[in-house]
């Protein structure tokens, strides 16, 4: 993968943009999000980014069991629509996000495509390393930003990869997304159990006041 600039535009003046499907990198939820997207300076929120597996795994944790494809989407960028989707990708991936350019490879076997790609790279201010995965989801389940509910993004990232293709589930976000679950589970339900005690400490109050005649 390149750093500098690339050739993604083609004679016609379009170029294609990579949503996240490259072979022999991780998508780790490593990249800190606030202001702007899924938290705030106070409390950022969690967002993927590219990692290159040789550098992941001299990390602590890194996910041995993870495939060496991570699929993502090619966005063909009419030459009309360039300028447009440019300055606001530049906008929308400010924080911690460098352009990069690489090959993406289409699951049909035709020909590897040039495109441009915004990656959080270890060495921006926001990049968090490898985290606890339930501290991990109980962060992701609390954290809000602009953009909306941290837990929007991971449970609609996971929803996206699944449609790809029958191979193109993450296991990192499938886990992320099922612990991120079973806590917000755990959270609906202790509401419910403090609505319901709730109910009945009043019905009990109000039988107490029956009972002494008021």
């Amino acid at each position: 993968m390149s750093s500098g600039s690339g050739d993604v535009q083609n004679r016609d003046g379009e170029f294609w943009l990579f949503g996240y499907g490259l072979c022999r990198w991780l998508r780790p939820s490593v990249l800190a999000s606030h202001q702007d997207h899924r938290g705030t300076p106070s409390s950022p929120g969690r967002v993927v980014t590219l990692i290159e597996r040789s550098f992941w795994e001299t990390l602590d944790d890194h996910h041995s069991n993870d495939p060496d494809k991570v699929w993502g989407t090619a966005y063909r960028i009419e030459a009309e629509k360039v300028t447009q989707v440019k300055d606001y990708l530049d906008i929308r991936e400010i924080n911690g996000y460098t352009v990069h350019y690489t090959k993406f490879y289409p699951a049909d076997g035709s020909s590897t495509i040039n495109t441009l790609v915004y990656i959080g790279t270890p060495d921006n201010d926001q990049f968090m390393g490898p985290q606890d995965p339930q501290k991990l989801a109980e962060h992701i389940y609390r954290s809000v930003g602009p953009s909306g509910p941290n837990i929007d993004y991971l449970l609609s990232l996971e929803s996206a990869l699944d449609s790809l293709s029958p191979e193109s589930g993450d296991e990192h976000i499938k886990d992320l997304a099922n612990r991120v679950r079973a806590v917000k589970d755990g959270v609906d339900s202790g509401q419910a159990l403090t609505r319901e005690l709730s109910r009945s400490s009043g019905t009990n109050d109000q039988e107490e006041t029956e009972k002494q005649g008021f």
